[in-house]
């Protein structure tokens, strides 16, 4: 099966392959055929399965035909981290038509973004906040708008802007094509679902749970043992790109802060830098910069990294559906991935509470030869003490590691450089 069967404008099918698409994945060969006849689509899936080219695609094949310069497509998205992800996918596709977008969202000056706005675009992806603010300014006209997209949707309930969507469907036509794309179902969300689909078509690929290509381990340790845990796993562990969950902006400061000090290729990704600098440390973490990036849940939204070997939970997540989220930016694109989870002894209903998503019980570890005190009972390692980590690395990474034997990996020459 390749996207020849759907017959796309010809022009999209040569950016198809220029971009280097193949075969459609599972949520691609379902929803796009939905898609391109018109209905609604309710997209359930886990991150890191193809959803933005599911919904990119039949949009731009519906724009090539019918007026220019005029917002015909609305994609609404939680970060600005990933509406510039959707936007940068579109920009690659429809390269070789007519169709012209523009990505609008906070924390950046809007005289770049009207000033695109005016001179005339057939896609708006957009983060609520702003999009509201370019609306009341009278610089986004929605009353043309064919086809909205909600992405990611539970996470936008997450982050409360559930009401700024609501006066945002006010402003649409009531006759259009809704496409929503969700990795969760909570009931707020389904609720939504409910009021703004017609009739819609309903395409879920697999349990909504982590990939089955991510193995899952549970290191118990007290808070204040936590950051010398990790320093101890990542000079013991190999990986490729290593993403660090904290609960708080702080943290995710000071921990990139602190790797960095110690030699490793760290930087951080929270909520109050400005945008240039959050994008700055994404693609630096993409392009090899960085090994390590240290980010809070919001700030990591949009991250799209296939190299990332490992996902390590500093801080256990607030839900389970955060943890499902966390661990899709590992395991991605069929690649094997390691989910690490550092949690107390308060945590224990949360950890119960994920295992009865992942259908299994976590494997709990010790990493050899660090010193735990007096805090862990024996009891709880007895099954796993003497196996040490699981050491899965991407091609990439395990390629480049053998390429520098006797030390000469990056981390260790940016120690020895220090």
């Amino acid at each position: 099966m390749n996207f020849e069967q759907f017959s796309f404008d010809r022009r999209i099918v040569a950016r198809i392959k220029a971009v280097g698409y193949t075969t459609p994945t599972p949520i691609q060969q379902q929803a796009i055929p939905v898609a391109l006849e018109g209905r609604d689509v309710m997209g359930l899936a886990q991150t890191g399965t193809g959803k933005t080219a599911a919904f990119i695609l039949p949009i731009l094949q519906r724009l090539t035909k019918g007026p220019l310069r005029q917002v015909r497509a609305l994609i609404v998205a939680p970060t600005r981290e990933l509406a510039e992800q959707i936007y940068q996918m579109g920009l690659d596709l429809a390269k070789n038509t007519k169709v012209r977008s523009v990505s609008v969202y906070g924390g950046v000056s809007k005289v770049s973004q009207i000033s695109r706005l005016r001179s005339g675009v057939e896609i708006v992806i957009a983060c609520p906040g702003r999009l509201l603010d370019l609306v009341n300014d009278g610089e986004i006209d929605l009353s043309r708008v064919e086809v909205l997209v909600l992405d990611e949707a539970d996470r936008m309930c997450d982050m409360g802007f559930l009401p700024d969507i609501r006066r945002i469907l006010k402003l649409l036509p009531a006759q259009r094509q809704t496409l929503f794309f969700s990795a969760t179902m909570p009931k707020d969300i389904r609720k939504l679902a409910d009021n703004i689909l017609k009739n819609p078509v309903t395409v879920q690929i697999g349990k909504i749970a982590p990939a089955k290509t991510v193995s899952h381990a549970l290191y118990p340790v007290p808070d204040n043992l936590k950051k010398s845990l990790l320093l101890a796993m990542l000079q013991q562990t190999p990986t490729g790109r290593v993403l660090i969950f904290t609960r708080t902006k702080y943290r995710a400061r000071n921990l990139a802060r602190d790797l960095e000090k110690r030699g490793f290729r760290a930087a951080a990704l929270q909520g109050n830098m400005s945008q240039n600098q959050r994008q700055k440390a994404i693609n630096g973490f993409r392009d090899g910069k960085y090994d390590i990036l240290a980010a809070t849940d919001v700030a990591a939204r949009g991250i799209d990294v296939s190299e990332i070997s490992h996902v390590i939970n500093f801080d256990i997540p607030d839900t389970v559906d955060a943890y499902t989220h966390r661990i899709g930016r590992t395991g991605r694109a069929h690649q094997s991935g390691e989910a690490f989870t550092f949690a107390g002894q308060a945590d224990e209903q949360m950890i119960q509470d994920i295992e009865k998503l992942l259908g299994t019980r976590i494997e709990r570890r010790r990493l050899p030869d660090f010193n735990y005190g007096s805090f862990i009972p024996e009891s709880q390692f007895q099954e796993n003490r003497s196996k040490p980590p699981q050491k899965t690395l991407s091609r990439h990474k395990r390629n480049h590691i053998d390429s520098n034997k006797g030390g000469n990996s990056p981390r260790r020459r940016s120690q020895r450089h220090k």
